[in-house]
């Protein structure tokens, strides 16, 4: 349709403009909610594009632009005349909402908690060379993001009440050619969920199905000599975890529409020294609450904020100044922090102590452990790590060492001597809005100075990756020896619907797994070790939090996880070695 030479050569599709205006490559079958996926390239002043849901008009067609010309990227909705000339165009009003459906023009949408959202950097198009695109329409929102940038082109409001339907199209125009090759396109109306799976290695048992938490702890809160597990508002009773108690009042929340408000993350320890097991609360734009343990009494627990709020999605549970009491690790407004109560007012505001300045954590990505090797925990961030002082040190903060651990960064971040070469490595999630897992092997030079070598584990779906294992939106993750060996592994999962019910995130729709990565060392292998993955389970994934420990005392590690599929332990079976 319109001015323009369409031809197919070698696996790629090149358009090229008989006039400025251009002209359009139409499919000859209709969707609604649709993926389209490409790599193009434009020379010359090319300008390109991709329409979809493109359909007749009396006057000839409209449809919805994702304009990928140089200065001109942007989301639009155009109208096209009978010979394909464009003789409208609207931009699209930004979508003020992460899930489905946009908000109507007058909406008072309320912020993102802790100031958080989508976000990221706008679209870097590369000139002259390859870029990637992917625009998905889904209900009434049309998203697209360019060479896998946070936030990419950004989301627009369709304004078509979800009913527009129609072809995909491909447009040229300008002065140059444009070239696109690895197009893919999919039907979002179909989903697919596929049959439930678990290792041969674990017997599941699903202590509840409701979306109470994304975090998990566990502690003997009865006093009664058996381990219980903590998962929200709710503590369960071993040794069978089949009854449950409040702690707070239950609420179960939308996996579509809501976070887990109350409990991202749930730790568990006598943090008031009366011998009796609290448990804290904590999230991103959450305060961290103190639910007192009421001592056996049949009755939910007081509860005290100790601190007003704390900016990450991951806070540690560590003992970082050697009292052998465990300390809470967690960005407060954007500084790195550790704090612990007050022990003549446990229940009061907790003191913190400051590991960074200013922009020092953000949301995703922090570890624990001694980098270094001079016995004190060190802590390790997406973007670095933070050199504890010695111990009388008057410095007022952390050394910082600038590493570059992830993107944005993912979970938990794992601190250990991965390849038995005598030095701590990290493993870690690269984007728990995205993909990403690697290794990274620590290197020393003859002066003793400390770098890292990456090691990737698992990349995209376009990436060969361990195992051929790939999944997106790695938010919940921790160590422990699973199969015995002696030698830490690694346990991560994905939160599926990590940014609501949406494609704000890529494959938000991929199943929710729990995966555990054998740590393997081998000489042959790059930096001498490898990671085997073994599925757990494929309808549970994880939340903000993985806890790996032997709750039954057979020997074997354990794995508990609360998720907005529910509450679930994996029994580990012990191995015969």
């Amino acid at each position: 349709l319109g001015q323009a030479d369409w031809r197919a050569v070698n696996g790629e599709i090149t358009g090229t403009p008989k006039s400025p205006a251009g002209g359009w490559l139409l499919t000859d079958r209709g969707l609604q909610d649709l993926g389209v996926y490409a790599s193009f390239r434009c020379s010359g002043g090319c300008k390109t594009g991709i329409i979809v849901r493109a359909q007749k008009t009396a006057d000839g067609m409209k449809g919805l632009l994702v304009s990928l010309a140089e200065g001109e990227q942007g989301l639009y909705r155009i109208a096209l005349d009978a010979q394909g000339l464009e003789t409208h165009r609207d931009k699209l009003r930004p979508a003020a909402s992460m899930i489905r459906f946009g908000q109507p023009a007058t909406a008072n949408v309320p912020a993102f908690p802790g100031g958080r959202g989508p976000g990221g950097r706008g679209p870097v198009y590369h000139a002259g060379d390859w870029n990637t695109i992917q625009a998905i329409v889904d209900a009434d929102i049309l998203r697209a993001a360019m060479n896998g940038g946070p936030g990419g082109l950004g989301a627009g409001v369709t304004e078509d009440e979800s009913t527009g339907f129609g072809s995909i199209g491909f447009y040229v125009g300008g002065s140059g050619e444009v070239h696109f090759k690895d197009i893919g396109s999919k039907d979002l109306g179909v989903k697919e969920e596929p049959p439930e799976q678990t290792s041969s290695h674990f017997r599941m048992q699903r202590l509840d199905e409701y979306y109470y938490s994304w975090g998990v702890a566990a502690a003997d809160i009865n006093r009664d000599g058996v381990i219980d597990l903590v998962a929200g508002p709710y503590y369960y009773l071993g040794p069978d975890y089949t009854k449950r108690r409040e702690i707070f009042a239950a609420s179960t929340y939308s996996p579509s529409t809501q976070y887990a408000g109350l409990s991202w993350l749930n730790f568990a320890y006598d943090f008031t020294g009366d011998g009796w097991p609290d448990v804290i609360t904590a999230g991103a734009g959450r305060p961290v609450t103190l639910y007192v343990n009421p001592r056996g009494e049949a009755r939910r627990w007081d509860k005290f904020v100790v601190i007003p709020q704390s900016n990450t999605e991951i806070s540690l549970l560590k003992d970082i100044d050697g009292d052998g009491r465990p300390d809470l690790v967690l960005g407060i407004g954007g500084v790195l922090s550790w704090a612990a109560p007050d022990q003549a007012n446990p229940t009061g505001p907790w003191i913190v102590h400051h590991i960074s300045g200013p922009n020092g954590v953000g949301a995703h990505g922090l570890g624990v452990g001694d980098i270094n090797g001079d016995g004190l925990p060190d802590v390790v961030t997406a973007t670095g790590w933070y050199e504890q002082p010695p111990k009388g040190s008057t410095q007022e903060t952390w050394t910082f060492h600038p590493e570059t651990f992830g993107g944005r960064g993912g979970a938990e971040m794992a601190v250990y001597d991965v390849n038995g070469d005598g030095l701590n490595d990290v493993v870690a999630a690269l984007d728990a809005h995205g993909f990403g897992l690697a290794w990274f092997e620590q290197k020393r030079d003859k002066d003793g100075k400390i770098s890292f070598e990456q090691h990737m584990i698992m990349d995209d779906l376009w990436t060969k990756n361990a195992g051929g294992v790939t999944f997106s939106e790695l938010h919940g993750s921790t160590l422990g020896d699973v199969d015995g060996d002696g030698i830490p592994d690694f346990i991560v999962g994905k939160r599926y619907w990590s940014h609501e019910d949406s494609y704000t995130d890529p494959d938000a729709y991929g199943p929710p797994v729990l995966y555990w990565y054998r740590t393997v060392r081998n000489r042959n292998a790059a930096g001498g070790a490898e990671f085997v993955p073994e599925l757990i389970h494929n309808r549970s994934g994880a939340g903000s939090q993985v806890l790996a420990l032997d709750l039954n005392g057979d020997g074997a590690l354990d794995i508990a996880v609360s998720t907005n599929r529910g509450t679930f332990i994996f029994w580990g079976t012990p191995r015969r070695r």
